[in-house]
């Protein structure tokens, strides 16, 4: 006997709206009228108002619609038509398209271990177009995956040459992700890729800079380690947030334990990080993120 079939479903017809307006009554309905009408079936419906008496309302609609490629632009006329007078901005994607990845690494392998597992599991729906390191170490990690590896060597006076070159080399890509990149990107770096490049760190900032974060960690007894993935902006490690977590560790934890569950944390935490904004589930309200996760 067979066992039950567990293939994901297909996401030839799945399709994702983002809806973004002044908050007002009306606006849920208005929109699931306009789905109803176009004959698209609503899987899933997640809203948030910033303020019910007068602020800014969120909706993310996931929806099955048959033949949505083609039926894609008569979707989008009528979304058209009800933005002027409900003053709302809108995003519509396909669930089919694969977004392009970029990945940034530098010596440590762990993140882009776990991004790479979980494209070949297919528990994140992306191409990893690019991996681009600062050093050569991790080329037969991307070479097993069948990954394009850019070697772009770093230094203080051939920074901007380097991220010209990395430019270059990852083209078009919808995600540029810094998997423990031990390199600042620069402001017109940034630029590029307004809320598309996203960030690891350890969540000991900003009481443990420096090159050995987990040593002075240690040395002061910390009980919580964690990570935080957010958008890179110029402002160096401020950009929105989009998903942190925590271990708890004890004083019998030595500098190489810690050090190692902060590699399970910031394996989760970018990764989830990353499948999200592939899903369109993270929206960019000013200096925050609201996650529907």
């Amino acid at each position: 006997m067979s066992g039950p079939d567990r293939r994901a479903p297909s996401t030839a017809d799945l399709g994702r709206l983002v809806v973004r307006c002044p908050d007002r009554p009306g606006i849920v309905a208005v929109l699931s009228g306009l789905m109803a009408e176009a004959g698209a079936n609503i899987t899933e419906s997640q809203q948030h108002s910033s303020d019910p008496s007068g602020g800014t309302f969120t909706l993310r609609l996931e929806f099955v619609l048959d033949d949505l490629a083609t039926r894609r632009t008569e979707l989008e006329e009528a979304l058209a038509g009800l933005a002027g007078e409900w003053q709302f901005t809108w995003r519509l994607t396909e669930a089919a398209r694969t977004p392009r990845l970029a990945v940034f690494v530098s010596k440590a392998d762990h993140v882009l271990q776990e991004l790479l597992y979980r494209v070949d599991a297919g528990d994140l729906r992306a191409e990893i177009a690019a991996v681009v390191s600062n050093h050569p170490d991790l080329e037969p990690v991307a070479r097993a995956h069948g990954v394009p590896f850019h070697h772009v060597p770093v230094t203080p006076d051939t920074k901007d040459a380097a991220e010209a070159r990395a430019l270059e080399l990852i083209g078009d890509v919808d995600l540029v992700v810094l998997a423990r990149y031990m390199q600042i990107v620069s402001a017109d770096f940034c630029s590029r890729f307004p809320e598309r490049l996203i960030n690891i760190h350890h969540s000991f900032l900003p009481a443990f800079v420096g090159a050995n974060p987990y040593r002075a960690a240690h040395d002061r007894g910390v009980k919580l380690i964690g990570a935080t993935a957010h958008y890179v902006t110029a402002e160096l490690d401020a950009g929105p947030i989009i998903e942190q977590e925590v271990a708890r560790v004890d004083h019998r934890a030595t500098v190489e334990d810690m050090r190692r569950i902060g590699r399970y944390v910031e394996r989760q935490v970018l990764a989830q990080a990353v499948t999200w904004h592939v899903e369109d589930r993270v929206v960019v309200e000013g200096d925050r993120t609201i996650v529907f996760a």
